[in-house]
C-alpha cells in the first residue's frame, strides 16, 4: 500500500513504474567471492536465483524504489541480499547505478524501521545514488493487513516522496 501511494503519483507525473516482488522469489546472499571484480560483466556469479534478472532491471531504470518490512528491527532476508549482492556488483563495475534516483520505502508493526529506512540509504549512498526526501522518514505503521491505511502521516509522507521523486526524475533527465 506504502509502494502503491508512491507509484500513485509517480504515474500522475507521467514517470512509468514497474513493481518487482521479492518476496517468494529465490535469492541468495553474498559469498563474498569477489568474482565480480574479476569478471565485470554487470552480473553476480551465483546465477541459480532471480538477482541478475533484478540488477538489470535497475540497470534499465532511471529510478529504483527499495521496499522492505521492518523485520527484526532490519530489512527482510530477501531484501538484504539484494542489497549485499546488488551493491557489491555495481560497485565491481564502476558504480554502474551512479546517479540513479533511489528511494527507501519501510513498513512497521510499531519499531525498528528506522534500522531498516537506513540500510537502504546505505545502500543508495555507497552506490551514489541521488535521494530525494520527503516530510519524514518514508515510513508507515500497521500490524494487521491493510491497517497502514489508517496511517495518514505514512501515507501522506509516501505521496510527497512520489512527488519529489517524479520532479527529481524530470530535472535529471532534462
Amino acid at each position: 500500500m506504502l509502494i502503491d501511494t508512491v507509484f500513485a503519483e509517480l504515474t500522475k507525473e507521467g514517470i512509468e513504474t514497474e513493481r518487482v516482488q521479492l518476496g517468494g522469489k529465490k535469492i541468495h546472499g553474498c559469498t563474498a567471492c569477489m568474482k565480480c571484480f574479476e569478471n565485470q560483466d554487470k552480473r553476480c556469479s551465483i546465477d541459480n536465483d532471480s538477482l541478475n534478472g533484478i540488477v538489470t532491471k535497475m540497470l534499465e531504470a532511471d529510478g529504483i524504489i527499495i521496499a522492505s518490512p521492518t523485520y527484526f528491527a532490519n530489512v527482510s532476508t530477501e531484501v538484504k541480499a539484494l542489497i549485499d549482492r546488488a551493491g557489491l556488483v555495481a560497485i565491481a563495475n564502476g558504480y554502474m547505478l551512479k546517479r540513479k534516483v533511489g528511494a527507501a520505502v519501510v513498513a512497521a508493526r510499531r519499531a525498528g524501521s528506522t534500522n531498516a529506512f537506513d540500510a537502504i540509504n546505505k545502500f543508495f549512498f555507497i552506490n551514489q545514488l541521488i535521494v530525494p526526501g520527503s516530510v519524514y522518514w518514508n515510513m508507515g505503521f500497521g500490524l494487521g493487513e491493510k491497517e497502514v491505511q489508517k496511517d495518514e502521516e505514512g501515507l501522506n509522507t509516501m505521496t510527497i516522496l512520489g512527488e519529489n521523486m517524479a520532479w527529481l526524475l524530470r530535472k535529471i533527465s532534462a
